[in-house]
């Protein structure tokens, strides 16, 4: 996929982009490939898979939800190289972004892009997910929590909805196996004051794969207790 051809995807999807915003993903992308070349940000470095894999796919929920094109608050957890924060604070200026990731290197990355970019209204944030949900200024905060990473949906839960504020929500970026992962988190939903509201399902263009968007709504405040201590949420899952 080239630039032109996701400026004209996400137009099909009511996602108009300025060419600035054009213009700042192609800088991400140059930013990203060539901090790769010194530290490992993604495997994903042809710009056609950049595009599809990492930017198209960040997108995803704006295209099910109108509240993402408003100047709600987001955090990103596990945040990595970016994805889905960056690419969803360039879509929509608009956003309150808070980008949450345990590793220092990264972190002075997206700096780097934040800077370069010239994004306003961006917090970073060092820490483990499960020391930034027990912080009393994060804690149940957010409209919304986007997490992309590969721990399984009952880990996920536990790092990410103590901060998504009651009647805000949890927005899981997985792919095809997501039914067997929302089986297995129905203790953790219920532990947690989680509700799974919608599961929107797609295929990314050009054979890029399956995607599968789960909306977790917190209906209850999440008791203190969670998330437990690190490490503990992927070893001992709810």
């Amino acid at each position: 996929m080239n630039p032109q051809e996701l400026q004209l995807s996400l137009a099909h999807q009511n996602i108009n982009l300025s060419d600035q915003q054009m213009a700042q993903l192609q800088q991400y992308f140059q930013l990203l490939v060539e901090t790769n070349k010194v530290m490992n940000l993604t495997n994903i470095t042809e710009e056609s898979a950049v595009y599809v894999k990492h930017f198209y796919d960040s997108l995803t929920p704006m295209f099910y939800d109108q509240q993402l094109t408003q100047a709600v608050s987001v955090a990103d957890i596990g945040t990595g190289a970016g994805f889905p924060g960056i690419v969803l604070k360039i879509a929509n200026p608009k956003l309150h972004l808070t980008l949450v990731d345990s590793l220092n290197k990264r972190l002075n990355f997206l700096q780097q892009v934040v800077d370069q970019l010239q994004l306003s209204k961006v917090q970073l944030v060092h820490a483990r997910a499960e020391e930034f949900g027990q912080q009393a200024q994060y804690r149940q905060q957010y409209d919304y929590v986007v997490a992309r990473a590969v721990a399984n949906l009952p880990v996920l839960l536990e790092l990410c909805l103590p901060v998504v504020k009651q009647g805000g929500y949890f927005i899981a970026l997985k792919g095809a196996q997501a039914e067997t992962e929302m089986a297995a988190a129905k203790s953790a939903l219920f532990k947690l004051g989680g509700q799974i509201e919608r599961v929107e399902k797609l295929k990314l263009p050009q054979a890029a794969g399956e995607r599968q968007l789960i909306w977790i709504k917190k209906v209850k405040s999440t008791p203190a207790k969670f998330p437990r201590k690190p490490g503990i949420p992927a070893r001992n899952p709810l």
